[in-house]
């Protein structure tokens, strides 16, 4: 409890001074950018919010040294996420690093993860696949592609006040649940520690947008939550596969179906570009009309987020319910699927369900 505490606290103070030193580092430090298809702010805000959530984990890790039976883990998944945070923060503070140089170093963490934490996607009750994996190449390739895709998902999500952390927080509450049912301790603290972290952070950024999270917190959060999903699969047999698919199955989608868009729209998928679900929402549904003004002291970009906390905790409850159950799972997941494409062309084609729109 202690190691949670610390990391809220030391997340929660470091955000503040960030915020309060604004005018010290605003310069390079602030998304200068307000005209991007993705930008939904109009003051210059600091986007390195990932540096608190980092020093809440790390406290936590220090505070803890000479009592956790963890620690090694512990600290060891720190270093391993040194490459992805650390290019996620360049671009944050120079906004001139390519996708392409973001992924190959989360690449390179997520390598590091795979060798020094034994963390192996060994299955998914897939025939054929299966016996793919069992080949050690195959299981460390599908590995270093899934953590670096789930760490690049939270970067592409990450679009308004409260998104991806929360989407983080329910995550790894969900892990962390699951893990006590398992009776891993290890891993509830894990997705505990990042998840008071976050949270310390998220004070600050929702609903008011003090902070941002910016990549460098998006793929340290992603990043995270991937490699604690391998870890809880791999160490419980009778946990399915399908759970770590479907307790991440909004980021998955969102990347799936960004990449497919991009592709056949664009045809270049690392182009930035402004019909991401949780765009849609906020311009077909909450950025409209009359609800232009601020709704109870929210403005249309705070007002977004809590449709697709809502979304991913839907996603998250059955997988926690039948964790251990996998083609209940696979059912589960085929209708998540199923329903954020069709939420998606409904929305796109200006047919959004009447229970979508919130009341004037």
């Amino acid at each position: 409890m202690i190691g949670l505490l610390t990391a809220f606290f030391s997340s929660f103070i470091a955000t503040l001074l960030i915020i309060r030193t604004q005018h010290l580092h605003g310069s390079f430090s602030s998304d200068s950018d307000l005209t991007g298809p993705q930008k939904f702010h109009n003051n210059l805000v600091p986007r390195i919010g990932g540096i608190s959530i980092a020093i809440g984990i790390l406290t936590a890790t220090l505070f803890r040294i000479q009592s956790s039976a963890y620690i090694a883990i512990e600290t060891t998944l720190l270093i391993c996420i040194i490459p992805t945070f650390t290019i996620g923060l360049a671009e944050d503070l120079t906004k001139t690093i390519r996708v392409k140089t973001r992924l190959f170093f989360t690449m390179i963490s997520a390598g590091l993860a795979s060798y020094y934490l034994n963390a192996h996607i060994t299955h998914l009750a897939i025939p054929g696949i299966d016996f793919l994996l069992s080949f050690p190449m195959v299981s460390i390739v599908l590995t270093i592609f899934a953590i670096t895709g789930l760490a690049n998902a939270y970067n592409i999500i990450d679009g308004f006040n409260g998104l991806a952390s929360m989407v983080g927080i329910i995550t790894l509450l969900s892990l962390a649940y699951v893990s006590y049912l398992n009776a891993d301790p290890m891993l509830i603290y894990l997705s505990l520690v990042m998840a008071s972290s976050i949270l310390g952070f998220f004070i600050w950024n929702y609903p008011r947008g003090l902070i941002f999270l910016g990549d460098g917190g998006a793929y340290l959060i992603g990043f995270w939550i991937a490699v604690l999903s391998i870890l809880l699969v791999s160490r419980h047999s009778n946990i399915s596969p399908w759970f770590a698919l479907l307790i991440n199955a909004y980021p998955i989608m969102e990347t799936l179906f960004t990449i497919y868009r991009r592709k056949i729209r664009q045809g270049n998928p690392g182009l930035p570009d402004g019909i991401h679900f949780h765009t849609l929402i906020y311009r077909r549904i909450l950025n409209t009309g009359l609800l232009i003004k601020k709704v109870n002291g929210l403005s249309a970009n705070a007002r977004t987020s809590p449709y697709l906390w809502v979304l991913s905790a839907l996603a998250a409850t059955p997988a926690i319910i039948y964790y251990d159950s996998t083609y209940l799972l696979m059912s589960f997941s085929l209708l998540f699927a199923l329903t954020y494409l069709w939420l998606y062309r409904r929305i796109v084609c200006f047919k959004t369900p009447v229970w979508l729109h919130p009341p004037l």
